[in-house]
Parts: C-alpha cells; sequence; structure tokens
C-alpha cells in the first residue's frame, strides 16, 4: 500500500495569556489598552510589546510576524521603530545564511517587556479601583 506524502502540521497560534475570569460584573469586562507616546513619532503598545514576545518566543521576526498574522515588513517597521526609540539595542539581528538568520531580544528588551507588562497590570488595578463606586451605575454591555 502506497504511503501518503507527509503533510505540515497545522499552524498554530501561540498560547495568549490568561484571561481572568469573567463575571456578570459589568467593569470585570471593561477593557482598557496602554499605549505610551514619545512624542509624534514614537509610541509603545500591546501591539510592539507583543511581537517583542513572539519574537523572543520563536527566535524570529519572521516567525512572530507570522503569529501575529502581520507581514515581515511590518513587524521589521515595528522593531525598527523601538530601536530608534532607544539608545540601547531591544533586538538583535543576524542576517540569513545556510543557516538561516535569527532575532534575538536583549535584556534591555525584555526589561522593557516586563516593564511594559507591570504597568499594564498596576493601570488595570487602578481602572478596576477607580471605577469600583460606579460600577452599580454601568449598564449591561
Amino acid at each position: 500500500m502506497p504511503r501518503k506524502p507527509l503533510s505540515k502540521p497545522p499552524r498554530t497560534r501561540p498560547e495568549r495569556q490568561q484571561k481572568p475570569a469573567q463575571t456578570d460584573a459589568p467593569l470585570s469586562r471593561a477593557k482598557l489598552l496602554l499605549r505610551i507616546k514619545f512624542g509624534e513619532e514614537f509610541q509603545i503598545g500591546p501591539g510592539k510589546i507583543a511581537l517583542l514576545e513572539g519574537i523572543e518566543r520563536t527566535g524570529s521576526i519572521s516567525a512572530a510576524a507570522r503569529e501575529m498574522d502581520m507581514s515581515y515588513r511590518r513587524a521589521w517597521l515595528l522593531v525598527d521603530e523601538l530601536t530608534r526609540l532607544f539608545t540601547r539595542p531591544v533586538v538583535t539581528r543576524a542576517t540569513g545564511g545556510s543557516q538561516g538568520g535569527g532575532a534575538q531580544v536583549t535584556d534591555f528588551g525584555r526589561a522593557l517587556i516586563a516593564a511594559f507588562r507591570r504597568l499594564e497590570a498596576r493601570t488595570h488595578a487602578a481602572l478596576r479601583e477607580e471605577l469600583a463606586a460606579f460600577e452599580s451605575d454601568l449598564s449591561a454591555y
């Protein structure tokens, strides 16, 4: 009996961060997106941080871009923007060759990811604290 040709395994998405358990309270379903603007040209938000996390996980800008359904060019431009924003490198890149290229998030880049995630957590906590008094007046949405 002839064998079937091997096919590539289906592409899977990386696991997302665990979302808090939903309750019936309207405030628990509120979403807050943190974006930090540095003048008119530069900003850091959840998308760039997720891209850095993807590069850290995959060791590749193109693989991280594929995980996010983003073009390589778009991912490269986002990494380049971070590179221009800081004096220290966020990602180091190796050009392709027989072994292929690659990218690594630097210690500075990992510290940036951690700081952003801490800011997000503190911002969400402040949201819950400040709006708790208004929760009973929120309409169901």
